[in-house]
Formats: structure tokens, sequence, C-alpha cells
């Protein structure tokens, strides 16, 4: 069953209230790396230890370019990962948004434009508003040949 202009209209100003409600937030991806170092002598070369991490860094674009940051302690951590999964529900959001926008823009009525009897009844363009044919061009133009 399709949804009448009412109710999208309703959805659509839900979608805009939460947009509204958002807080702090940031682009980019939030990966772990970790390994080992180039210290032949440091316990992550020993046998069966995991190696040096994880260290968390953000990773997002700026001005075309790839910005990585680290985090010097776990709230900061915490803090980048809560800005980042709320960046991605204005995504989903903006997604939403247009998605109820698209269809409000189908099930909307054409208006017509409220036209005089006077204006309905002269189809024709006002003097002037466009060139009748390649002649009337030239010589208005280059003037009379």
């Amino acid at each position: 069953m399709s949804e009448t202009l009412a109710s999208l209209e309703e959805r659509r100003a839900a979608v805009q209230s939460e947009l509204g409600r958002l807080g702090d937030m940031r682009s980019g991806s939030i990966t772990g790396t970790g390994g080992r170092c180039g210290n032949s002598h440091c316990h992550c070369h020993q046998p069966g230890d995991a190696g040096h991490g994880p260290y968390y860094r953000l990773t997002r674009k700026v001005d075309g370019k790839t910005v990585t940051e680290t985090f010097s302690s776990p709230a900061a951590l915490a803090k980048a990962q809560r800005e980042v999964a709320e960046y991605h529900r204005f995504r989903e959001l903006g997604g939403q948004l247009l998605e109820v926008n698209e269809q409000i823009c189908e099930l909307r009525p054409v208006e017509e434009p409220n036209l005089s009897a006077e204006e309905k009844k002269d189809g024709s363009d006002p003097p002037g508003s466009r060139t009748r044919n390649r002649a009337t061009a030239a010589h208005r133009l280059h003037g009379p040949t």
C-alpha cells in the first residue's frame, strides 16, 4: 500500500527532527594496527607473542588528502568512536530524508500557474521574446539588406 502525501510529510518531519538532535560528528574510519617492531631483541619477536598494539587510528579525507590521527588515550579513542558513529547516523538519516523527499515529489500534484482569462486566450509570446525565423534574426543583427 502506498503512503499518502500527509504521512510522507510526517515521516520527513520526523527525520528532520532526528537530524536536529545529532551531536558532534566526524567523518572517517577507525582501524587498529599492530605487529612487530624492528628491534630483534624485543618481546614481539618471541614465538607466540601477539606483538605490539593494537594502536587505533582515525583515517579521513581533508581537502582531498588522506589524514591519519592517532589517539593519545582510550578516552580519546572512545570519543572519536562516538563521533564517527554519529557521522554514520547522519549519513543514514540523510539517505532517509532524500528517499522520503523523492516520494513526496512524485506524489505532489503539478500546480498550474494562475493565468488571467486574457493570458489563457492569448497563447502567443510577448513581442520580441524570440526570433521567428532566420531572415528576421539577420535583419535585427545586420540591418536591412
